[in-house]
């Protein structure tokens, strides 16, 4: 009887559909990873190499990231020499063909972007910039609704037996994402036309989607520290313009904004640019709904 049990649950168990195969995916950011996984769910396994506090530009090319690599479907990243720092020294040491320039696991994201600010010449005096366009363009939503797609397009490309499942997953991070547009309505009405000063230009494209006006920076130039001559004519600036936010990645010094800050009457606003880049913001829709939210308030 005992035999009849055995082998009645392994005919079972032949004849129960196999799992699907998981597709391995790496993404440079968490906020490619929340996307990846919002578009493929349990069809893949995802992890980021930086992390939401770190500065994307500069990350420790450890060898644990190297391995990960070397055993990836899919390694999407940000593009637009974004990750130059640290990524080429990942991808060599994971000899993996598929992630190689060209393999089939090679996504570069911003391809599918419509990019801002592309430098026709770029050379070190204009300070550490990105000759083929900003590299922050998932701050706008319209750019995240375009990488889900890309996303999308790709999995499905590699696992076609989920095709269905990755639309659908695509279809109903779109729908959030509208939803949640619609919701900060009112708070995008305040905040369009209202001036503001940046940190660093990563927030040309939140710029765009919220129609705040930048109207000048701490930093003179990208990456490059702000001489007293530089901070004095930027409080006049702010001075003529009425602005009274500053907004600030948390992982710059708050000394120059600070000191701005308190010769102008202004608010330091610090906003995370990517997902978990402080507590309780763990999906890209709750990274958008946040910062437009303590935007609006800060300007209130």
């Amino acid at each position: 009887m005992n035999r009849l049990v055995i082998l009645g649950a392994a005919a079972a168990a032949l004849a129960a559909p196999l799992p699907a195969q998981t597709l391995r995916v790496v993404t440079s950011t968490t906020d490619l990873h929340d996307i990846a996984h919002a578009v493929g769910d349990d069809r893949i396994s995802a992890m980021s190499i930086a992390a939401g506090y770190q500065d994307p530009h500069f990350v420790e090319a450890k060898p644990s990231f190297a391995l990960k690599l070397g055993k990836a479907d899919v390694f999407a990243y940000v593009g637009l020499d974004l990750e130059i720092g640290w990524m080429p020294t990942l991808v060599d040491a994971a000899r993996n063909r598929r992630i190689n320039r060209g393999g089939s696991g090679d996504v570069d994201v911003s391809r599918v972007i419509p990019v801002l600010d592309v430098q026709a010449t770029a050379d070190r005096s204009m300070g550490d910039v990105h000759p083929r366009g900003n590299p922050h363009y998932w701050l706008h939503p319209e750019n995240g609704k375009r990488i889900a797609r890309l996303f999308r397009d790709k999995f499905s490309e590699l696992d076609p037996e989920g095709a269905a499942t990755y639309r659908a997953n695509t279809a109903r991070f779109e729908a959030s994402i509208d939803s949640t547009t619609r919701a900060l309505a009112p708070m995008l009405a305040s905040i369009r036309g209202q001036p503001v000063v940046a940190y660093h230009t990563s927030w040309r494209y939140f710029q765009e989607f919220t129609g705040m006006n930048i109207v000048g920076f701490i930093e003179p130039k990208p990456g490059v520290p702000p001489s007293p001559s530089h901070l004095a004519g930027l409080i006049q600036q702010m001075k003529r313009t009425g602005a009274k936010v500053i907004i600030m990645e948390p992982f710059y010094d708050r000394k120059m904004p600070d000191f701005v800050a308190r010769n102008t009457g202004a608010k330091v606003l610090v906003l995370p640019p990517s997902v978990d880049g402080v507590k309780g913001v763990d999906s890209y829709v709750e990274l958008v709904d946040y910062d437009v939210r303590r935007l609006a308030e800060a300007l209130r």
